[in-house]
């Protein structure tokens, strides 16, 4: 019985070797660092995460059907510059479109979160309908989609914004910042669609076993497309909230998004093998890649050595993916 449960404990530590290293890392910061565990670094850690989680979101349906979506950063990017052009404020002498008219931050949200889902949805269409592997099909996306926005905004950063919808970003209620309201309507929102749906159900299924799901009855095609349609509509909803947050944007807005998007999902048990992933873990990860990136700012760490960090958790965290998938098999 103790070898057992000593087995137990050692599997357990190497599964969630990332986050209990980023926990002590974490607590060593605190302990050399005044002012790491205030509310106000916190709230900062909450704020920067909000955005990250509902790209997050979008990903993790694309990961537990075996795909994955190389152009999220590129989408949020757009999104970004597509709500910074309808937003800037009437009397800013350098509005990108003059001639737009005053409309409200919700309903200019509402129009970036339908052109970014019709993008989402062509991705899907590639994938279900052609056959192109999703990492082709989505770094084709990423392209083309980078390419749109530099011909839109002619390469030109915007600023200038309404402050009704900086509010949006900036704004909080009893100091909850708006920004984790909307991260928790979609983290609510996910945990219905994947746990007590049958879209849930169907992405499941796919993630498993595609040939074994189309012969249950399963609509493959229709399925990878709602799912792709929601990573798009979600990746426009991210960049509307990190314009704001930002109070511009440009075309390097959402710049490696999709990469800590896919680490964040894998950290937090979301298998690119397809068939695993749950809400609550994607929350998890993404708390401990911005945590991570948090510390490594209090330490003092050059940012360059930052990047260098991440990319080796990206790669040990697919390590671990694999490790375990192989472990099961």
């Amino acid at each position: 019985m103790e070898k057992k449960n000593s087995f137990n404990v050692m599997k357990f530590m190497s599964d969630n070797a990332i986050i209990l290293l980023v926990l002590l890392l974490a607590i060593f910061t605190g302990l050399t660092s005044k002012n790491f565990f205030t509310i106000r670094n916190f709230s900062n850690l909450f704020t920067n995460m909000s955005p990250r989680f509902i790209i997050a979101c979008g990903v993790s349906g694309c990961l537990i059907t075996k795909g994955t979506d190389l152009s999220a950063g590129r989408q949020v990017g757009l999104a970004a510059c597509l709500a910074a052009m309808m937003l800037q404020d009437i009397d800013y002498a350098a509005r990108m479109l003059p001639w737009f008219p005053d409309i409200p931050w919700w309903l200019a949200l509402i129009i970036v979160m339908i052109i970014m889902g019709i993008i989402g949805a062509i991705n899907g269409c590639v994938i279900a309908f052609l056959k192109v592997p999703p990492f082709i099909a989505t770094l084709g996306m990423q392209t083309i989609v980078y390419g749109a926005c530099q011909i839109i905004t002619n390469n030109q950063p915007m600023g200038g914004f309404k402050s009704s919808y900086s509010k949006v970003a900036l704004g909080s209620f009893m100091k909850v910042p708006y920004l984790a309201f909307f991260a928790i309507i979609v983290g609510i929102y996910f945990l219905f669609l994947y746990n007590k749906t049958r879209h849930g159900k169907y992405m499941y299924a796919i993630g498993g076993n595609e040939s074994a799901a189309q012969v249950a009855g399963v609509n493959v095609t229709a399925t990878l497309i709602r799912i792709y349609l929601l990573a798009g509509m979600m990746y426009g909803l991210a960049g509307f909230l990190v314009g704001a947050k930002a109070g511009g944007a440009s075309t390097a807005t959402g710049f490696g998004y999709e990469l800590e998007a896919i680490a964040a999902c894998t950290i937090g048990g979301v298998s690119a093998n397809g068939g695993v992933g749950r809400v609550s873990g994607i929350l998890v990860g993404v708390l401990v890649f911005e945590a991570l990136k948090i510390c490594l700012q209090f330490l003092g760490v050059d940012p360059a050595y930052t990047f260098v960090a991440q990319g080796l958790v990206i790669i040990v965290a697919v390590a671990l993916d694999l490790r375990k998938y192989l472990a099961k098999k």
